[in-house]
């Protein structure tokens, strides 16, 4: 029997869900996540949800997925998983070299596997996170309305926890038309580049923050510090002199970009905390987030001023595109 428990799914009633893979090497930190859990904050509860919105949809879009049905986010690579049944399947993200029973396998497209056949990933050349959808999406139990697992907090996916090895998976028995590979256009395809732009809107405390102060942060070039994961990444360079101090603690999300007391700023990921009390100089558009995701430690970070309106245009029109509006 899997870990996984099968009951409360957002499945059509009657729909047979079956083991589908198998773990058989889990890689550093392999998760189940989904669009996120939204709602909950006011119970102290992270959104969570996938880190690259934009390849995680675009691997269930190939697999004509909802784009809220949960598949794997896979940090850096190494992994080894058995198909137990023949499947479709998707890969995009970090490109880890797939091979399907030694056989390589284009990222950014959908594939098909017969039961019995392995695929492994090495360790990925750029980028940090790479993405599998499996058709029908995976099937666990739902906390608060998502499968998104979230490590700190204990909830989501399998226990709440990152992958192991021997853990099997779940997916919908349904129908399967004639399959047909499909990738993703060209220019929706990313390579990952070694310096980042990232937009940024002023927060509410922008003001908080004087001239020569803001004049540092937009002109100077930071470098992703090896403390980043999914709750933030840390950034290092000339610290900002003085930040403001003192402030009461309030509601925060996913693209704040936070300067504590040693003035080097931290730009909150999908797991981050649902309040906080450092200033907040801005905050990172939406769409931007997917790209500071596959950031490595090192890797050069540059900020430019944009808008309230680009930004929530931009998003918008990212999850009209995924989700259908949602």
């Amino acid at each position: 029997m899997s870990k996984v428990a099968v009951a409360d799914m957002a499945e059509p009633v009657g729909t047979e869900v079956a083991d589908t893979l198998a773990v058989i090497k889990a890689g550093p930190q392999m998760l189940i996540q989904d669009s996120g859990r939204r709602g909950s904050q006011h119970l102290g509860i992270s959104v969570g949800g996938a880190a690259d919105t934009h390849a995680a949809g675009w691997a269930n879009r190939l697999l004509d997925n909802s784009g809220d049905a949960a598949l794997l986010e896979i940090c850096l690579g190494g992994v080894a998983l058995r198909f137990l049944r023949a499947a479709r399947f998707a890969l995009t993200g970090a490109d880890l070299n797939w091979q399907l029973d030694g056989r390589a396998l284009g990222n950014w497209q959908s594939h098909t596997a017969a039961a019995g056949a392995v695929l492994r990933g090495g360790l990925a050349a750029h980028g940090v996170r790479a993405y599998l959808s499996l058709g029908g999406g995976i099937a666990v139990t739902p906390v608060c309305g998502s499968r998104a697992t979230t490590v700190a907090e204990g909830i989501g996916g399998i226990h709440g926890q990152t992958l192991q090895s021997g853990d099997l998976l779940h997916a919908p028995v349904v129908p399967a038309p004639a399959f047909i590979a499909r990738r993703t256009p060209a220019i929706f395809c990313r390579d990952y580049p070694a310096e980042l732009l990232l937009r940024v809107v002023p927060s509410n405390q922008h003001h908080l923050f004087g001239e020569h102060q803001l004049r540092a942060f937009f002109s100077q070039e930071y470098q992703v510090s090896p403390a980043c994961d999914r709750m933030g990444v840390r950034l290092l360079g000339a610290a900002l002199a003085s930040p403001p101090q003192g402030l009461v603690s309030e509601p925060v999300t996913a693209g704040a970009i936070q300067v504590p007391a040693s003035g080097l700023p931290i730009v909150l990921m999908p797991d981050c905390q649902t309040i906080g009390g450092y200033p907040k100089i801005g905050h990172v558009y939406r769409v931007d987030l997917d790209r500071l995701a596959q950031a490595r430690p090192g890797q050069c970070v540059r900020f430019v001023r944009g808008s309230r309106a680009e930004a929530q245009t931009e998003w918008l029109l990212q999850r009209k595109f995924f989700h259908g509006g949602a």
